[in-house]
């Protein structure tokens, strides 16, 4: 039966039997007196080394009542190694005479590496991992986050759920290296010489510093005391306390700048990000259209939409982000501004999306190139002495209009989960038939890189109409693709008619007529709900007395003159 005691060792509590508490005992104090030559770190390597042994004894030890025992010490001692190398080892623990080697394997462990880190260590500690320097990590990263669209949600989810090596054991995991005295110690003394280096620096810079201070109180004392300093000594301290005031009040105006930098550039760019995820979140969640305003180029571009949303991101987001570091450290000395990898790859990127823009934004304009149509002509069965109607009519299950007019706005609209461009621009004309036939010309008008792609462009227009008993019904509306949202497209619609046949223009008509030539010069408005009749010259109206006489009203009007 066997003593326990209660240790804390690294942070945790075990329980341990006194003769296995003995050997950690005497086998850490033999640790300790190896470093004794050279204290430097000592500390820091005694620490680390319990803090590996607690987490190897963690792992043994599954259940809190379990009590550590002497064949446990002797597993973790052959894991860490011996200190028996080393100049003054301690003889009670030499005696034992163990003939130990460290059997740690090299087994690594992903984590995020904080000393060599571009935003968070992801793609440095990735890089550890795969044993590949972290530049291709990070151009890897990079080209998911534009080609794939999930580059940046995958680091953010990695560095959410990938720890930080922050301890020296962490840090050697992570390399791959085994964990044990020799390279526990040997990584401590690096990271103590690079600060001692570091401290050498600072010290030289701050002894340069005290020596130029040194210097300048020296000449000042010196024309304090000449005698030609003192005549002037109440000029010259007027003059310094007024270039001091000037050069305080310019650095208040410096730190009021550097706020108004920082606040603006995080407002933009808060904004970027806000406004993505939400155009993203609606069309994941399929929300209608009109929610969702892409700029003009954004359609017909040979680029998918989110590198086109991602080039607009990196494009506006990066200056801002210059601009809010620019701030930061305008507002504290102590903001270190990015190093020079970082910024050349800043800069890479804008100038990517840069490209980018510059590359749609000229195929956005070849494609409003040039100009092509398509002309369609249908006849009409109508004889001599009938009186043709003409109306217009809108679909309101694709787009509702409570008003009908032309107009050359178009609308993004959706028919059977097909995103689809509707247009009011139909202009209405009516002409003498030059032979004797009564037909209809349809000529559907687009633009495209060229005349040939614009016919074809033009072809796709769909717009339809039809004869209804002595009825003509023109649809108000046309569709076509939704890459042709932007480029102006027209239908213009000619009806011909024989002379002496008769038409009326329903009231639907009045605003689609356009420029309709006829006797007495009725506005196109106007000429809706009358009857006209073809002559040999142009359209007559046999019905509008009314028309003609508040004319001659208006017309009189204007002839006054006041004396």
């Amino acid at each position: 039966m066997n003593k326990t005691i209660n240790i804390n060792l690294g942070g945790f509590f075990f329980h341990i039997d006194e003769t296995a508490y003995l050997k950690l005992k005497r086998y850490l104090e033999s640790i300790s007196k190896s470093l004794s030559d050279d204290p430097q770190g000592k500390n820091e390597i005694i620490a680390d080394i319990e803090a590996r042994i607690s987490e190897l004894l963690s792992e043994k030890i599954t259940d809190a009542r379990q009590v550590v025992n002497d064949q446990d010490i002797e597993d973790i001692i052959k894991i860490m190694g011996q200190p028996e190398d080393y100049a003054d080892v301690d003889d009670t623990f030499a005696e034992k005479s163990y003939s130990y080697q460290s059997t740690s394997t090299s087994t690594k462990k992903l984590f995020r590496d904080g000393e060599d880190k571009f935003l968070g260590g992801v793609a440095s500690g990735l890089a550890h991992y795969l044993d590949v320097d972290t530049i291709w990590v990070r151009l890897g990263l990079l080209a998911l986050f534009i080609f794939g669209g999930f580059g940046f949600l995958l680091y953010i989810i990695l560095w959410i759920l990938l720890p930080e090596a922050k301890t020296t054991a962490e840090k050697l995991q992570m390399e791959g290296t085994p964990v044990n005295i020799d390279n526990i110690e040997r990584k401590i003394r690096e990271e103590f010489n690079n600060v001692s280096e570091n401290l050498k620096d600072a010290a030289n810079k701050a002894s340069d510093k005290i020596k130029e201070g040194a210097s300048e109180i020296s000449e000042k004392m010196n024309r304090t005391f000449s005698g030609k300093a003192t005549k002037n000594n109440g000029l010259q301290d007027l003059i310094n306390t007024i270039a001091t005031i000037i050069q305080s009040i310019f650095k208040i105006i410096g730190k009021i700048i550097g706020i108004f930098i920082i606040f603006i550039s995080a407002a933009v760019i808060l904004s970027l990000i806000i406004g993505g995820f939400s155009i993203g979140s609606l069309e994941w969640l399929q929300v209608d259209g009109n929610f969702v305003h892409y700029p003009p180029f954004f359609y017909d571009s040979v680029m998918p939409n989110w590198l086109l949303m991602t080039f607009g991101f990196l494009f506006i987001g990066i200056p801002f982000l210059m601009l809010f570091i620019l701030g930061l450290r305008m507002l504290s000395s102590n903001v270190k501004k990015l190093n020079k990898a970082a910024s050349l790859t800043l800069l890479g990127i804008w100038l990517i999306s840069l490209l980018g823009f510059i590359f749609t934004g000229l195929d956005y304009a070849t494609s409003h190139a040039s100009y092509g149509e398509i002309v369609e002509k249908t006849p009409i069965p109508v004889v001599a002495n009938d009186t043709l109607i003409l109306k217009m009519k809108n679909d309101d299950s694709i787009f509702y209009r409570s008003n009908l007019r032309r107009s050359s706005h178009k609308e993004e609209v959706e028919i059977n989960g097909k995103k689809i461009t509707y247009s009011n621009y139909v202009k209405v004309d009516i002409k003498k038939s030059s032979t004797n036939e009564n037909y209809v010309i349809v000529t559907k008008s687009s633009k495209e890189k060229n005349k040939t792609n614009a016919k074809e462009n033009a072809k796709t227009i769909a717009y339809h109409y039809k004869l209804e008993d002595k009825t003509l019904v023109l649809d108000a509306f046309y569709i076509s693709e939704i890459k042709n949202l932007w480029k102006d497209e027209v239908i213009e619609i000619t009806v011909f008619l024989t002379e002496k046949s008769i038409i009326y223009l329903d009231n639907s008509t009045k605003n689609f007529l356009y420029d309709v030539e006829n006797e007495g010069d009725i506005y196109d408005k106007d000429m809706a709900n009358h009857h006209f009749i073809i002559t040999e010259s142009s359209l007559k109206c046999t019905d509008c007395e009314s028309i003609e006489t508040k004319n001659l009203e208006k017309s009189n009007t204007g002839n006054e003159v006041s004396f």
